[in-house]
């Protein structure tokens, strides 16, 4: 049935609504995420790292609220080209990501780094994540300060979203401890995850102000 001008305008505004929401009711505020063993990865905010063990804790599944239509409001979720729950589990696999991306230490092999991340990661970005993790410089570096990393990720936003497609745009946190002793900082970063339904994967990640859609 085709809307009616008033009823675009109305659909349209609760959508707008609904995604400026995303901050406070799309997902966990925080997720902190540990291993076992120690993760090797790159220098902070700017090249990826990597979770030490094969065994992953896995992040709780955001919860969703459809605020609009708990207000009596149209349900969003009806005009959009995902459910609740897929919005939920895509939220869940960009945070455990983004926690894993910035965990590291220095006595893990690039091999060990991405296949720790088992199948939150796309095949081409796992090669990406594997070659920038094995550059030289940064490999030195990691070893020479013996880098430990701990990651942490909050979902800020929805950025843009298709039918197969959605990417968050996230604040990532990161305590490094080096020889030289604990830093703590945070880099904001747009999270493609691609997939359908319950099963998402994430296809690229990029500085937040490089625009990644």
């Amino acid at each position: 049935m085709e809307l009616s001008p008033r009823q675009r305008t109305a659909v349209f505004i609760g959508v707008v609504i609904a995604l400026a929401a995303l901050g406070y009711y799309l997902v966990v505020p925080a997720v902190t995420h540990s291993h076992g063993s120690a993760h090797a990865g790159a220098t902070p905010a700017s090249t990826p790292s990597a979770t030490a063990t094969t065994e992953q804790t896995q992040a709780a599944a955001p919860t969703v609220q459809a605020s609009a239509a708990a207000a009596g409001g149209p349900d969003i979720y009806a005009w959009l080209p995902f459910t609740q729950q897929n919005l939920a589990a895509a939220a869940a696999v960009t945070v455990r990501f983004t926690v894993d991306y910035n965990s590291y230490t220095y006595t893990e092999s690039a091999t060990a780094y991405v296949g720790a991340m088992g199948d939150l990661v796309t095949g081409q970005l796992a090669g990406t994540l594997r070659a920038v993790y094995q550059t030289p410089g940064v490999a030195k570096l990691r070893t020479s300060q013996k880098q430990v990393s701990t990651g942490t990720a909050v979902i800020n936003s929805l950025r843009a979203f298709g039918p197969s497609s959605m990417t968050f745009v996230v604040t990532a946190g990161q305590r490094l401890a080096t020889s030289n002793g604990t830093s703590d900082a945070s880099t904001q970063y747009a999270v493609t995850v691609t997939g359908s339904g319950s099963s998402w994967q994430v296809s690229d990640i990029e500085l937040e102000s490089a625009g990644n859609t």
